[in-house]
C-alpha cells in the first residue's frame, strides 16, 4: 500500500513530476495543494520535519523548497537550519524555485531595496541593548538585507551593526 511522500495519508495520491528533473513523489490532495498553490495550513506541513531527511532527493527538494515557503514560521527556518542536502540535490531544490519565493525588501515607501543600499531613518529608534536613540534623519549606508525576512535589513549606526525594520526607513 502506497502513501503520500511528505505526510504518510494514504488517500487520493497522485504522482507529481519535481521540476526540473524528471522524477516523481507521490503525494496527497492537501500536499498537491501546497506544492502548487498557497501553502496554508501551518499545522498539516510539520510533516516536513520527517520528508526533509528522507533517502529520496525528490522528497527532499520538495520538502526543502515547501519549507522555505513557510520560512515566516519559526519551526520550519529551524528545520531548514539543520537540514543538509547533497549539494546536487540542494542545486536542484534552488533551481526550480520560482522568482516569486524570493524574499523581496521594500522600505516605508514600496521601493526595492538591495545590499549595499543607503537608507534614511523616518523615525527615532531606541536601540535595544545599545544604550542610545538611532535619531531621524540618520544615513545608513552599505545596508545588509536578512535574508530570510523582509521586514529587516542590517547596518551601522553610531558605531554598532544594529536591525532596522524596513518600514522605518526610505531609499535615499
Amino acid at each position: 500500500m502506497s502513501s503520500c511522500q511528505l505526510c504518510s495519508a494514504a488517500t487520493d495520491l497522485m504522482e507529481i513530476t519535481v521540476a526540473p528533473q524528471s522524477e516523481t513523489v507521490t503525494v496527497c490532495t492537501t500536499c498537491q495543494t501546497g506544492i502548487e498553490g498557497e501553502v496554508s495550513d501551518a499545522p498539516h506541513w510539520r510533516c516536513l520535519s520527517d520528508a526533509i531527511w528522507s533517502t529520496e532527493p525528490a522528497v527532499q527538494v520538495t520538502a526543502y523548497r515547501l519549507l522555505n515557503r513557510l520560512s515566516s514560521e519559526v519551526w520550519a527556518r529551524d528545520i531548514l537550519d539543520i537540514a543538509y542536502l547533497e549539494p546536487e540535490t540542494l542545486a536542484w531544490a534552488e533551481a526550480g524555485m520560482s522568482e516569486d519565493d524570493a524574499v523581496v525588501h521594500r522600505d516605508s515607501n514600496g521601493v526595492i531595496l538591495s545590499t549595499g543600499d543607503s537608507v534614511v531613518l523616518i523615525k527615532d529608534l531606541p536601540v535595544k541593548g545599545a544604550g542610545f536613540t538611532a535619531k531621524r534623519g540618520t544615513a545608513v549606508r552599505n545596508i545588509s538585507l536578512v535574508s530570510d525576512n523582509e521586514t529587516h535589513i542590517e547596518g551601522r549606526v553610531e558605531g554598532q551593526r544594529i536591525v532596522i525594520l524596513t518600514q522605518f526607513v526610505k531609499k535615499s
